[in-house]
């Protein structure tokens, strides 16, 4: 149990969220066991007959044996038998999993470097936290801005690709209240590791209150909006607002205001139209000591009261 203990792990598999889930986990049991007892019979049974017919004396000789039909039988109409009944039982699960529930909450996922995008009906944008009601079928229909992704929730035994310029989609119904772990798990860039998000089990009446939060926010002030679409377009993921840190991309803490020197040694002033044009034509102005091509446009993503907001936001760092 020592690599258990260092695993941290509370459990052999992740929680199971769903009833699907469950499902798989019966599945997998059944394999692990059957395979355990077929390699201990394979195994056992090769010792033995080594041991049982092992060489005693220099005149013993091999006894000529061909073959037993029935014994031939029974070894490969057994194995036959069962994995054509494990066929069976994964195509039902993969069959469950794959049809899509009629009148499902649905929710838009967007996946991008390197963050998850959640966008409800009523327009409400989360970013890396997904609240849905207990015992509710949910249809999540998803996409990506840029590279390959992969929607993973352990918990749920859920995968899904992410795909550019596609929608795809996948579904569960949660039947146990808690947070469980959103992961990417597709390599999709160099913070790939940190593309991590949570999804949150609510009862309906908790879950109906939090869509009502989320259109309050709508009402906040130009810069506090600002700061809720930083954190939803993931831009802290290559921005640092809080120190002048670097990460993938100049930190803005004290920007405004001062000038910044570019990759042809010529300084501009970072001001609203720096700004704009940073988040709208990036290749623009490279600034020096960073690559160019990194940062995506935000051309067609951002209106002109968002542009607004997140520069007011930008202009408040301080």
């Amino acid at each position: 149990m020592m690599w258990f203990n260092l695993a941290k792990a509370q459990s052999f598999m992740p929680t199971q969220g769903t009833e699907i889930a469950k499902q798989v986990d019966n599945l997998y049991g059944f394999l692990l066991i059957t395979s355990f007892i077929a390699c201990a019979l394979v195994i056992g049974g090769m010792i033995y007959f080594v041991w049982k017919y092992r060489r005693k004396t220099p005149n013993d000789k091999t006894a000529y044996i061909s073959h037993n039909t029935f014994l031939e039988f029974v070894w490969s109409f057994i194995p036959l038998v069962i994995f054509l009944g494990v066929f069976a039982w994964g195509w039902y699960i993969y069959h469950d999993m794959r049809t899509m529930p009629k009148n499902a909450l649905e929710i838009n996922v967007v996946g991008k470097q390197w963050a998850w995008e959640m966008e409800y009906k009523n327009g409400y944008k989360t970013v890396n936290e997904l609240v849905v009601p207990i015992n509710t079928d949910v249809k999540l229909i998803l996409s990506s801005l840029d590279v390959l992704h992969s929607f993973f929730v352990p918990s749920f035994r859920m995968k899904q690709d992410a795909v550019p310029g596609q929608y795809t989609a996948v579904w569960f119904r949660a039947d146990k209240l808690g947070d469980f772990h959103i992961f990417c798990t597709e390599y999709c860039g160099t913070s790939h590791s940190g593309m991590i998000g949570k999804l949150k089990v609510v009862n309906k009446e908790d879950f109906d209150r939090y869509l009502e939060q989320g259109q309050e926010e709508r009402n906040l002030p130009l810069a506090k909006r600002g700061e809720k679409l930083f954190a939803v377009k993931a831009c802290a993921s290559c921005h640092s607002v809080d120190s002048p840190a670097v990460k993938v991309g100049p930190t803005l803490f004290q920007k405004f205001g001062t000038e910044e020197v570019l990759d042809d040694n010529s300084k501009v002033t970072i001001d609203e139209n720096y700004l704009r044009d940073s988040m709208l034509n990036p290749n623009k102005h490279i600034v020096k000591g960073f690559p160019k091509g990194v940062m995506p446009t935000f051309q067609g993503q951002l209106n002109e009261n968002e542009l607004s907001a997140l520069v007011e936001y930008i202009k408040e760092l301080k």
